[in-house]
């Protein structure tokens, strides 16, 4: 069985509202988080050679494989019990194509959903899903 990590901008509310959805259709319990800002993240981060500052995208990191962007987010849905299952065909489409939405919506997240002043804290329930 495949198992994801998902390394998510912890300040982003519609970063955060969508760890919440994955979660909630994490049916075979393959995905885990990490806020980019964390120590967890951080340390991936720096294993890829990615950006340790710049958090205009979330990263699915697959074994040995990471994915950013648009990519990451069909990847994702394919996986989740979830009506999104259905646009994971997309992923047929050119990348520029594709990641030309995503940067869209992710330059201007901050402005439309709102940010927190400190990372989510991941509730009692959730810690499991969460690296430390």
């Amino acid at each position: 069985m495949n198992s994801f990590i998902i390394l998510f901008d912890g300040v982003c509310n519609f970063c955060n509202f969508w760890v919440n959805f994955i979660i909630d259709r994490d049916k075979k319990n393959v995905f885990r988080f990490a806020a980019l800002q964390s120590e967890a993240g951080q340390t991936l981060l720096k294993k890829f050679k990615l950006s340790t500052s710049d958090f205009d995208t979330f990263i699915l990191i697959s074994g040995e494989e990471y994915f950013t962007k648009s990519t990451a987010a069909f990847k994702i849905a394919k996986e989740l019990k979830s009506i999104l299952k259905i646009f994971y065909p997309l992923i047929f489409l050119p990348e520029p194509v594709r990641d030309f939405f995503y940067d869209l919506v992710a330059k201007s997240r901050y402005k439309l959903f709102g940010k927190r002043n400190t990372c989510r804290i991941p509730s009692k329930e959730e810690r499991e899903k969460f690296l430390e």
